[in-house]
């Protein structure tokens, strides 16, 4: 069982790489949004280590890209009922960004290997529609590891290094 690989060397090399040939397709913009799922803040509070684990991925991607900290920004999505959610939010960043007058942002779910109905249609769509909506001019969602090359062989490596436990 793998518990975790927020940092795994591997799965931020294919990270890395995914933005790298994406931006080699089509440019890059002035911000990297990186949104990780959301997680109600007394979860934190009572000791899950997600919020950090995340900043530790997005740290070790900026630097793995050689992004200065203006460049990219850590929010959080899919929230839900009353409680207070891990912030700042994607949507309300985007809004933000947008009213700022940055023109173009790419945003990444880095806590998503494969997208999914939160990748493209929470993001993709709904929060999309958010930033042009508040004077944005270009949203580029960028894919999930999904299948690529760099992922299937970083998932293999991470596996390999977990041996099965006898149960």
């Amino acid at each position: 069982m793998v518990e975790d690989f927020h940092v795994h060397p591997a799965y931020i090399g294919a990270l890395a790489a995914g933005v790298r040939h994406y931006w080699a397709t089509h440019g890059s913009g002035e911000i990297l949004l990186m949104s990780f799922h959301g997680l109600p803040k007394r979860a934190v509070q009572r000791g899950d280590p997600y919020e950090r684990q995340c900043q530790a991925t997005a740290q070790r991607l900026a630097q793995a890209l050689e992004l200065d900290a203006d460049r990219y920004r850590v929010t959080f999505q899919s929230r839900f009922g009353p409680a207070r959610w891990l912030e700042p939010y994607t949507e309300a960043t985007l809004r933000a960004l947008a009213r700022e007058g940055v023109r173009r942002v790419d945003v990444l779910c880095p806590g998503f290997v494969a997208d999914c109905l939160e990748t493209l249609e929470e993001i993709g769509i709904g929060a999309r529609a958010v930033f042009l909506q508040c004077g944005g001019k270009e949203f580029h969602l960028l894919p999930c590891l999904n299948e690529s090359p760099e992922w299937i062989e970083a998932l293999a490596q991470i596996a390999l290094e977990h041996p099965a436990r006898p149960v």
